[in-house]
């Protein structure tokens, strides 16, 4: 027997399995609320896919009931951190934006190495750290200037709103893939290879960096931050660009209150134009310097 299906049962069938416009304006309000990150209608179908999965994961058949989950039957307050992490952007790679570590190496840690810092830890941030990543790339250039510099010492924190980041990240744990930028003289030093061939081996970053890394939840929508006021450097990189002006301004300038002075604020390539909107003093490609008292 061939089953016909009416036109509003397709409708009815389709909205129930797909994220609907309203759902999905729904779901952008509160996220650039908490967040601060912009969803244009663009972004809708890498939301639905990526609230399929989650959907799955809680026991839903459709994105359509997981949606009615949330919003018609008090589901968000218990799905609501989950929710942020479907939506973050954890776009992130080992070396990226190279430059910057670069001028880490050859300008910033010589200076400090040659003055008041050596007596004390350099304290450096990741303040979008993602899956740690970035993080564990600063370990690496860190323990490499502590041979230079024997009494060295620093301290690495990490924060991301992402609670599934931030386990991540704590776990240091990558397809080997992820590891490629990293340079192989520092890949024999700082990273731990498991039997797998291809797609199937996994890194893992040493024991000792791990250490020196810290991470914790944060959101850099909030009004202050639970960090050190005398910080050496801050990474804040490729997540102001899908902010508003107005909140890119604001976060810049939470962060950069916690900068030591003499401290640095490294953007994004593509966020330099942030710093320069706001009279900060430019040092080298998107690398900001607040000025000694």
């Amino acid at each position: 027997m061939t089953i016909v299906m009416k036109r509003s049962d397709l409708r009815s069938a389709s909205e129930t399995s797909a994220l609907s416009e309203r759902n999905f304006a729904r779901i952008a309000g509160i996220v650039s609320a908490h967040t601060g990150i912009k969803l244009p209608s663009t972004k809708r179908v890498m939301l639905e896919g990526r609230l399929r999965r989650r959907a799955a994961l809680a026991g839903f058949a459709t994105v359509g009931e997981y949606c009615e989950y949330l919003f018609e039957k008090g589901g968000m307050e218990r799905e609501f951190q989950h929710v942020v992490d479907v939506v973050t952007t954890n776009k992130t790679d080992f070396f990226r934006e190279s430059g910057h570590f670069r001028f880490l190496e050859e300008r910033i840690i010589p200076e400090l190495a040659a003055g008041a810092a050596a007596k004390r830890p350099i304290k450096l941030w990741s303040a979008a750290s993602s899956n740690g990543a970035e993080a564990y790339t600063m370990a690496m250039v860190m323990a490499e200037q502590a041979q230079k510099y024997p009494n060295l010492r620093y301290a690495i924190l990490g924060t991301d709103i992402s609670t599934a980041m931030l386990d991540s990240a704590r776990r240091a744990i990558y397809p080997r893939a992820m590891i490629a930028p990293v340079p192989p003289e520092l890949r024999r030093r700082y990273v731990m290879l498991d039997g797998g061939i291809g797609e199937a081996g996994r890194a893992r970053i040493v024991p000792e960096l791990r250490k020196r890394c810290n991470f914790m939840q944060m959101n850099l929508m909030d009004e202050s931050y639970p960090v050190d006021r005398d910080v050496d450097i801050i990474f804040v990189r490729n997540v102001l660009i899908y902010f508003e002006s107005d909140v890119q301004e604001a976060v810049v300038t939470r962060l950069w209150s916690h900068l030591r002075p003499g401290g640095h604020l490294m953007l994004g390539h593509s966020e330099s134009m942030i710093g320069t909107r706001m009279g900060l003093r430019q040092v080298a490609s998107a690398v900001f310097r607040k000025d000694m008292k």
